[in-house]
């Protein structure tokens, strides 16, 4: 066994650096999206604050809902909003789920810890338009936004808490301490105190939590790492957990499962979920 240090904090957390044709991905996720909507029934810009970044769309099956499913956003706490993700409900939808996709506020006009509580009130609002289960699930940054919302210090209240039956955090970040040491810190303003204050590896889950870390198993080995990190600490801590590195996916594609609602992606999110909500302490 060859043991290995990181020496490049900047260079760990890179993905463009090493995704083939990167700077195409962003075009082809605004033009799947506009597309989606086009052909959508959802509700637009729902506001959930007073920031114009504070709102959601929401969008629709045909049916009645068998629950909200919650899709976060990612970009590092640094870029894009939900117009870009909207073809990520198609899944969900066609699987009879609600779907909401939030914005927030970006840093550095915001704090992580103040995206965590836009987060929180994102999925509060979005849960008392829709009824039944929550299954919270994001991308990156996102997938670090939903799993704060199932462990210590989350920002949803007791009534919330107890509905959302599955987390599915997507190449999610757990452990925000290594975020100190890149380039990145200049507008993420942490430090190493509020990195572990925020960084849901090193909290408590919820009684009864189930937690997905997806990950493309072709990322880059940082990311690969915090999924494995999040899914054997809670484990250890009573949440049932499993870590699939989805082969040959890297990060700007381990989403697409999102778009079909028979991949394993989505089968992983709403399929096997638990009969009875967990009973979260006030």
């Amino acid at each position: 066994m060859s043991g290995f240090q990181i020496t490049d904090w900047d260079d760990a957390y890179s993905n463009s650096a090493y995704i083939p044709d990167c700077h195409r991905w962003p075009d082809e996720w605004v033009e799947a999206a506009s597309a989606y909507r086009a052909q959508s029934n959802f509700e637009p810009d729902i506001a959930y604050g007073d920031n114009t970044r504070q709102v959601y769309d929401l969008f629709r099956p045909e049916c009645e809902p068998t629950g909200l499913l919650v899709f976060i956003h990612g970009g590092y706490w640094l870029d894009f909003d939900k117009s870009y993700w909207s073809h990520l409900a198609m899944g969900a939808v066609e699987s009879g789920w609600a779907v909401a996709i939030p914005s927030y506020v970006l840093c550095p006009q915001a704090g992580i810890g103040d995206i965590v509580s836009m987060v929180g009130n994102a999925v509060q609002h979005a849960a008392e338009k829709v009824s039944g289960p929550i299954v919270l699930t994001g991308h990156s940054a996102g997938g670090h936004l939903a799993a704060c919302m199932v462990c210590e210090g989350s920002p949803l209240s007791r009534e919330f808490r107890r509905r959302v039956v599955n987390t599915v955090p997507i190449s999610g970040l757990h452990d925000l301490r290594p975020m100190v040491k890149t380039q990145m810190n200049d507008k993420l303003q942490l430090t190493d105190r509020s990195a572990m204050q925020l960084s849901p590896a090193l909290k408590v889950p919820d009684p009864g939590c189930r937690l997905t870390a997806w990950v493309g198993a072709a990322e880059r080995p940082e990311f690969l790492r915090q999924s494995e990190l999040i899914s054997n600490v809670w484990r250890g801590l009573g949440a049932w957990t499993q870590c699939v590195k989805a082969p040959g996916q890297h990060h700007f594609d381990v989403i697409g499962g999102m778009c079909d609602a028979q991949s394993p992606l989505m089968r992983a999110a709403l399929s096997n979920l638990p009969l009875a909500p967990p009973d979260i302490q006030p």
